[in-house]
């Protein structure tokens, strides 16, 4: 499911980006082509994980090479740090990579082909609409309990399918109305039956598995207290979990620690349980600079570069203890989002301006905006060239992309025409609507993510020059948020959704008209109205008629269609998709980066070098 993002991408010139420079033409200093040091495409990738089983328990076997024990990986992550723990309550990408770390779906996804792989299931089988999986026989909780299909059970009865937490993977698995059925075949065999063949349905089984013995108790309290559990504040060692990893330790906007989990499930070549390290430490940053600053101190081993740093960088690796990859175009989406939302509250009065709703909800409007953006300026300028314009709501790298909608330029002779087709004036600079009212409003982002700070300043100029008036606030992340999802009470933000290049129906709660993360004309659990709009609707039936269909060539077709109308409407401005730029120290060994999954995402497998440690 797709989650809000955090963080933001680092540049130097950041604090002296005044109106005058961001109006140059400044020449790309780097092209992907250019420095891309090597073809990921030679990386020499471990084959598939295979089953072993050892006096009765069976292990994960990694194929990657063996290495050594002991050391830490230090990370480094934006903003606040994580909200909660909960896997089954994360909102943010950064508190589900995290809760991430500590609890094991069924099945995951191939890091380099993208296919449906085991995890805590040992195998699984798909048969029309009859999925059967058999987990893996020994394996135990952190607090040394055995994990059985009752905890799957549970898990996906009294949580997933209740509702608790958040809700995203219940709506995707919604059919029509209708939920997945749920089978104990034996202490070891589970059954889903969905009430139609589902394409996405497999890859939904990468929800996390939670302790029945150890959630149970808190779920039959009640929602309230079910949000509320595994919060931050929470000592470490009462946290029953399955993951590489456990919870060691967390120090407010300071770091967060996970220790080795001992008793984990995956081996080596020799038969040696997993993870290689003792430790691995996340250092939360408050904002980009600190986060580059780190990893020139030597205090942190992974950074994601962007802009002057991408060619700075690179002209030191031959003499540096790091090694950069270019990973491609970003799995996520960067984006402006204009409220549509039908201002009334839930007593029927209009709790902000209406003729704000009025101009937001005009189509010319909005393809104004989209024509006065300088998306070429801000790769340029902000991106220093390592990025492409994005106008559409797949990711650049996605398998649906509908190629077939074009990029254009900044034209502000377009945008204005847009304007006066729906009654706006311009005089002696300043754009007004049919009333006489002014056109101002307030543009939002996260405080700390630099890049965004800086596009939110060169939006603020590039609507300026049809005459509007736009105040733009950075703000701290939580609050966003808080507004986006709960609230009328904002105009328009910059913010970015994670995403699969493999799955659109991973956006069914951004798309869908009740979806959790349908910011742009967000629906409360007691609205009682449905202002849906036409195409609002129609995106409605996209969604569902996507996921029943099996045929990819037919699924394509309906996902071009998706994006077609959000292409056409524009409740979302797309700005730019960064080209991925990792620094890597040299010492961190079984690195094996791939465009669809990153740098560390199997780091149960990395393992530290000691001989090539930088003294």
């Amino acid at each position: 499911m797709k989650r809000l993002i955090t963080w933001g991408f680092i540049f130097l010139f950041v604090v002296l980006l005044l109106k005058s420079c961001i109006k140059q033409d400044i020449e790309p200093v780097y092209t992907p082509q250019k420095y891309s040091n090597e073809n990921l495409d030679n990386i020499k990738y471990p084959l598939k994980n295979k089953n072993i089983t050892i006096d009765g328990v069976d292990y994960l076997q990694s194929q990657a090479p063996v290495g050594e024990y002991g050391g830490e990986l230090i990370l480094s992550t934006i903003g606040e740090g994580p909200k909660t723990f909960n896997p089954c309550n994360t909102k943010d990408a950064t508190s589900s990579s995290m809760a991430g770390l500590l609890y094991d779906g069924l099945l995951t996804t191939h890091p380099l082909t993208g296919e449906v792989i085991p995890l805590l299931a040992k195998s699984f089988s798909a048969k029309g609409n009859e999925y059967t999986l058999n987990l893996r026989k020994g394996l135990k909780w952190s607090d040394g309990k055995p994990i059985t299909v009752d905890d799957v059970l549970y898990t996906y009865w009294e949580v997933v399918f209740k509702g608790l937490g958040n809700t995203a993977t219940r709506d995707a698995m919604l059919i029509n109305g209708k939920l997945p059925k749920l089978y104990k075949v034996d202490d070891y065999t589970v059954k889903f039956v969905t009430p139609q063949p589902f394409a996405p349905f497999l890859r939904l089984l990468s929800y996390p598995i939670v302790p029945k013995h150890y959630f149970k108790p808190v779920s039959d309290k009640g929602e309230s207290a079910f949000n509320a559990f595994l919060s931050p504040n929470t000592p470490p060692s009462e946290i029953v979990s399955n993951g590489a990893f456990k919870l060691k330790e967390y120090v407010a906007a300071q770091r967060v620690v996970f220790e080795r989990n001992s008793d984990y499930y995956k081996i080596n070549l020799e038969n040696k349980k997993l993870p290689y390290l003792n430790r691995l430490v996340y250092l939360i940053v408050g904002d980009t600079n600190n986060e580059i600053l780190k990893f020139e101190a030597k205090e942190t081993d992974v950074l994601s570069l962007r802009g002057a740093n991408v060619a700075r960088y690179k002209q030191r690796e031959s003499e540096s203890d790091y090694k950069i990859y270019n990973l491609g175009a970003d799995t996520g989406t960067l984006f402006m989002v204009i409220n549509l939302n039908n201002r009334k509250n839930s007593e029927g009065n209009w709790n902000v301006a209406l003729h704000k709703q009025k101009w937001f909800r005009d189509r010319n409007f909005r393809e104004a905006i989209d024509w006065a953006v300088d998306r070429d300026g801000m790769v340029r300028n902000i991106a220093h060239g390592v990025a492409k314009p994005l106008f559409t709501s797949e990711s650049l790298n996605s398998i649906y992309l509908n190629k077939k909608l074009q990029p254009h330029p900044k034209d502000l002779n377009v945008a204005r025409k847009k304007l006066e087709e729906s009654g706006f004036i311009i005089k002696d600079g300043v754009l007004y609507d049919l009333s006489g009212k002014r056109v101002e409003f307030d543009l939002l982002t996260n405080a700390g993510a630099l890049e965004r700070e800086s596009i939110g300043v060169m939006i603020k100029q590039d609507l300026e020059d049809l005459g509007m008036k736009v105040n733009f606030k950075p703000i701290e992340f939580n609050t966003l948020v808080n507004k986006l999802a709960n609230t009328c009470d904002w105009d328009m933000a910059i913010i970015a959704l994670t995403g699969s290049p493999l799955e659109p129906h991973d956006g069914k709660n951004v798309w869908k008209s009740n979806g959790p993360l349908h910011l742009f004309n967000q629906r409360k659990p007691n609205q009682k109205y449905d202002d849906r709009l036409a195409w609002e609707k129609e995106l409605d039936d996209i969604i569902e008629a996507g996921a029943v269909k099996l045929n990819f060539n037919e699924r394509k077709q309906i996902y071009d269609k998706y994006q077609e109308i959000i292409y056409k409407e524009k409740p979302i401005i797309y700005l730019y998709s960064p080209i991925r730029i990792t620094a890597v120290r040299k010492r961190l060994k079984n690195i094996f980066p791939t465009s669809l999954s990153g740098v560390v995402y199997n780091v149960d497998e990395i393992w530290i070098d000691k001989k090539g440690e930088v003294k």
